[in-house]
């Protein structure tokens, strides 16, 4: 029995409670609403779902007992993994409905763009906190470099969703940093500029995706289909919702990858503007407690990277309701912690992971 209690106690402190019990309310909200989308199916995908939770949690539970001071030991090493594995992916990698993302090992088929999501701020995290009582304009510009090459290798394959989050996670590190303002603005007035040739950069569907944002009508039954029926099933649901297990729109079968991207949508339908409402609050509750890790985290290297992996749970909610809504394009973004899937899951499970290593080793070290 003391054995039991002691094993309790030893995890419990490594665990930031309420953070634990906001991604706890995120995803049992989660299962509910795949349950829901996957019921003509019966308990296959929420079976599949619940054991990517568990095994999600677990991973979990281990990086939270790490300290930070050996999770940056994983930064230049991880990173130059996932930089190999995507030149692996350009020159030997599986092709699956035209997009070269995978890369099979043998036993196991991996997609190396998402080890960049840990990787990209670990690395740049690592890379100022050696840097920081020295930090000139050079640095900027390496760190810069350092985020370019695997963005630029995920784009090509292309994936622009992973792309958009990488570059996210490496944007954030470096803002927190200190990166100027006037840079920033600089920065925003050229890619203003550059808008024109990077249109022509695009790939074709890619291209069809922003056009379908400005008018989904224009081919209602091609690239206009996800958008309008998501949005049919947003408005349906009203104030209150239609019910679970009641959606229309989605037990009729028409939301597309109602499971995955657009679980959003099935949601909405069921649980109404109410049900929406609570959601917000769970994301910004979430995102407060990452922010409150990140300004009470003791090293540089650990504001940096609460900092980061907090504000891309918040890049993952935002672009995935505004694209299910109809006023971002269609990138591939999953709702955190809510839609099916076992590497997103995985990937942002990490995140929380990282998030209450910073604040319990902070905590342990204070006692």
């Amino acid at each position: 029995m003391k054995l039991v209690k002691r094993a309790l106690q030893a995890i419990l402190a490594h665990l930031d409670i309420p953070l634990m019990c906001i991604v706890l309310a995120l995803m049992g909200v989660g299962l509910l609403t795949v349950f829901s989308a996957t019921s003509s199916d019966g308990f296959q995908k929420l079976d599949k779902q619940v054991i990517n939770m568990a095994v999600s949690f677990l991973v979990m539970l281990a990086i939270a007992r790490t300290p930070p001071q050996s999770l940056m030991r994983f930064a230049v090493p991880l990173y130059l993994l996932g930089v190999v594995l995507l030149l692996g992916v350009a020159l030997f990698g599986i092709v699956v409905n035209g997009s070269r993302r995978w890369l099979s090992l043998g036993f196991v088929r991996i997609q190396p763009s998402e080890i960049m999501k840990v990787a990209m701020p670990l690395m740049l995290a690592w890379y100022f906190q050696k840097h920081e009582s020295m930090l000139r304009a050079k640095h900027f510009v390496a760190a810069a470099l350092i985020l370019a090459v695997p963005v630029l290798l995920i784009l090509r394959q292309p994936d622009l969703g992973t792309s958009l989050l990488v570059s996210a996670a490496g944007f954030f590190v470096i803002f927190f940093a200190g990166l100027p303002w006037k840079v920033m603005f600089g920065l925003a007035a050229a890619g203003g500029a550059a808008l024109p040739f990077a249109w022509n950069m695009l790939h074709d569907y890619q291209r069809r995706r922003v056009m379908t944002l400005i008018d989904p009508t224009s081919d209602p039954l091609g690239a206009g289909y996800h958008i309008i029926q998501s949005t049919i099933a947003i408005g349906s649901g009203g104030g209150l919702g239609k019910g679970w297990l009641k959606g229309s729109q989605t037990h009729l079968e028409f939301i597309p990858e109602k499971h995955t991207d657009f679980i959003f949508a099935v949601f909405s339908e069921e649980w109404g503007l109410l049900g929406n409402g609570i959601l917000l609050v769970l994301f910004t509750l979430l995102i407060g407690r990452g922010l409150m890790i990140a300004a009470a985290a003791p090293t540089l290297f650990s504001r940096l990277l609460a900092g980061s992996i907090t504000l891309v749970f918040f890049i993952y909610a935002f672009v995935n309701m505004g694209m299910v809504s109809g006023i971002l394009p269609v990138v591939g973004v999953p709702l955190p912690f809510i839609s099916y899937g076992g590497t997103a899951l995985l990937t942002l499970m990490l995140g929380v992971g990282i998030l209450m290593s910073i604040q319990t080793h902070r905590m342990l070290v204070k006692k």
